[in-house]
């Protein structure tokens, strides 16, 4: 049985970093599941075409919930939460939320998911590099808490349960400048005069060679419709109309049809670049 376990900061992270991935693997057959670190409950509405604002005012956390519960439908994976609160993103020089997921020591908010990795014994994890994709100090706090876990969760610490060694880790990649170069000449080539492309140009400029350092290349082309519905399952955090949905599914089929992943930890024979998160992964 191949096993996958991705660990993100909030509720609709896992829609926005390798959905697709989730939704392939396990149409394969595979357990995914999803680690959401924090409920999302310091977010604010962000689409402004939201019609539940009412609701989000009164209870974002229950929102966020059904929202996720939505998107995991939508991928056909299993979830967690890791139970921690959302840090929020607060001006420069202002705290963080009191007793929040980033201000927690990492040797306790590890352990939960030292716990969970024991009990699912993934073969594969998935997360965020250092800078956590984007510098949200919940995102930087997850990439920490994977390490850690993963770490500790193949020695030691005995009353989380039996060891349980993962056997690849891997950084998401999703966002190269590799890719966006290619779907923006792309765009040129096709619709010269879209209104899309100056804000294409400039973010592509922005990224430069981010992400050229990825591994692994999974063809998703058959499931980027399961991602764009988990996606628009977070509504409270996802504009129909935005970059998300930049490109049309068909042109990413035909031009970039992968996500994408850097492996940064293994303990299996593999080849410098794979098209399978689990080549060379011992099943049991």
């Amino acid at each position: 049985m191949r096993r996958l376990l991705a660990v993100h900061a909030h509720p609709d992270d896992e829609s926005s970093k390798g959905a697709a991935t989730l939704a392939r693997y396990a149409a394969e057959g595979a357990d995914v599941t999803v680690v959401s670190c924090t409920g999302g409950e310091s977010g604010s509405v962000l689409n402004e075409r939201f019609e539940l604002g009412h609701r989000a005012a009164r209870d974002m956390t229950g929102v966020r919930r059904l929202e996720m519960a939505a998107a995991q439908a939508a991928l056909g994976i299993g979830h967690a939460w890791l139970g921690y609160v959302d840090s929020g993103m607060p001006d420069e020089g202002e705290p963080l939320r009191a007793l929040s997921f980033a201000t927690i020591p990492l040797e306790i908010s590890g352990r939960p998911l030292v716990r969970l990795i024991r009990r699912l014994m993934p073969q594969v994890v998935v997360t965020y590099d250092q800078t956590g994709g984007y510098p949200h100090p919940d995102h930087i706090r997850c990439h920490e808490v994977t390490m850690w876990a993963v770490e500790h969760a193949a020695a030691g610490l005995p009353e989380l349960g039996e060891p349980w060694e993962v056997q690849k880790l891997y950084f998401d990649r999703s966002m190269s400048g590799a890719r966006l170069h290619a779907l923006l000449t792309a765009l040129e080539a096709t619709s010269p005069d879209d209104d899309r492309l100056p804000f294409m140009r400039e973010w592509a400029e922005r990224l430069g060679t981010r992400g050229d350092t990825m591994t692994t290349r999974i063809d998703v082309g058959a499931h980027l419709d399961a991602r764009d519905v988990a996606l628009r399952a977070h509504a409270s955090q996802v504009d129909p109309e935005s970059r998300f949905f930049f490109w049309p599914n068909e042109l990413l089929r035909q031009v970039w049809p992968t996500d994408d992943y850097e492996l940064v930890r293994s303990r299996v024979q593999g080849e410098p670049q794979e098209d399978d998160l689990f080549a060379g992964v011992e099943e049991d």
